[in-house]
Parts: structure tokens; sequence; C-alpha cells
């Protein structure tokens, strides 16, 4: 006699259509601060991508990697503090921690995305392991990004952690301090860094990272 649990859950769409446009995390920082054009003496650019999807994965590292490649066609990254990319870059998991992941893709796919990740587990096979949790964070997390010769200068002004190649290659990312936030820091590529944040701490980042980066003539890309 086998027994059978119910498992009841409630899906939302967070960005559901409405003739209120939604705002950018930065929109009133650029309002009240400003956002200095990128020019020609411009070592480092900042832009902003905001409305991305943003979901946490919690779960087994075995049934919530299955249900990732049925659903993506790519899995976990296989080490710890590592990213993961589909082939064209556009959506990417990262280790958080032993049973934690963070999916980013683009704006306007994570609704129907969690459906699927959540029929995927649903039948997973290994169905001793059912315990698993997916929440949609894209509403309270922003993506900043930082480009250019002097982004690492910029970097070791701001965070504790090290940042030199050896010890940060690319394809890293880490929860860390930065300035007196906490934030996720990743290295997608050789001179691109992201800076994945709570839209709480957006404003406070930004005008932080303009005043770090004055001296190299920092631009905000539109």
């Amino acid at each position: 006699m086998s027994e059978q649990t119910a498992t009841w859950f409630n899906l939302y769409d967070a960005r559901p259509e409405t003739e209120v446009p939604a705002e950018s995390p930065l929109a009133w920082s650029y309002h009240r601060t400003g956002r200095p054009a990128v020019s020609q003496k411009s070592r480092v650019v900042l832009r902003e991508r905001a409305m991305l999807g943003h979901l946490i994965l919690r779960g087994g590292a075995i049934v919530i990697d299955e249900a990732v490649r049925q659903v993506l066609g790519f899995g976990l990254p296989g080490r710890p503090n590592t990213l993961a990319h589909d082939d064209g870059g556009e959506r990417s998991i990262q280790w958080l921690s032993p049973d934690e992941w963070l999916l980013i893709v683009p704006g306007g796919e994570e609704f129907a995305l969690e459906g699927r990740l959540r029929e995927a587990l649903g039948g997973a096979r290994d169905t001793s392991v059912k315990n698993y949790a997916i929440v949609n964070v894209s509403g309270g997390q922003t993506l900043i990004e930082l480009e250019g010769e002097m982004a690492r200068e910029l970097l070791m002004k701001s965070t504790p952690y090290d940042v030199h190649p050896d010890a940060f290659p690319v394809g890293k990312g880490v929860t860390t301090v930065f300035a007196k936030a906490n934030l996720i820091l990743r290295r997608p590529s050789e001179e691109r860094w992201e800076l994945v944040l709570r839209r709480s701490f957006a404003d406070y980042c930004y005008r932080w990272i303009l005043d770090a980066g004055s001296e190299y003539a920092i631009g905000v890309e539109r």
C-alpha cells in the first residue's frame, strides 16, 4: 500500500500586463543623481540590465539538475561559486550554496519557466527527493554591469573580496560585501563584471559606483 502526498503551492505572475509601466530600480537614481554620458575617456561603463527574471532554486542537486536540463537544455554548475550559461549566454545559473542556485533569464520568461520547472520537478525520477522550492525574486533584485579596463580597479575600492584574475577567474560568482551592502559579484567575461543586488540597495550602490569611478570618467550606458 503506497502513500501519496499532495503538494500545494501558489504560482503568481509577478509581471501581469498593466497600463502602469514598471520602473527600473535605478529610475529614481537617474532622475536625482544623473547619468553621466559614456565618452572616449570612459574607462569604466555602467549599464543596468533591469527587469530580468530572477528565480531562486532550492533542493537536492540531482533532482534540480535533471529538471533544469529538461527545461533549459543545460545543467547546474559543477563546482561551488561558479556559473553555467546556455549557448547564447542569455540564461545563467549560479551556485549560491550546496542546495541553492540563482537562475537569471530574460525578462518575461520567468513566470512560464517557473511553471515548467515545477512540472518537471513533480515528475522527477528520484521519488525520494521531493522537497524543493522555487521563489521568483525578480521584483526585488536588479543586475548592474561594469565593463572596461578599470572595472577591476573600481571593484578593488569597493569590496574586500580578492578580484585578482588568479583568485577571481571568468565564470566565478560569489556573495560578498560591496561598500556597506551585500550582493552577488560575478565575472562572466574578461572585462565584464556583474553585480546582482537587492532593489533597496540599488540607489546606494549606484551613487557609490559613480563616486568610485569618477577618476576613470565612468559613463552610464542608456
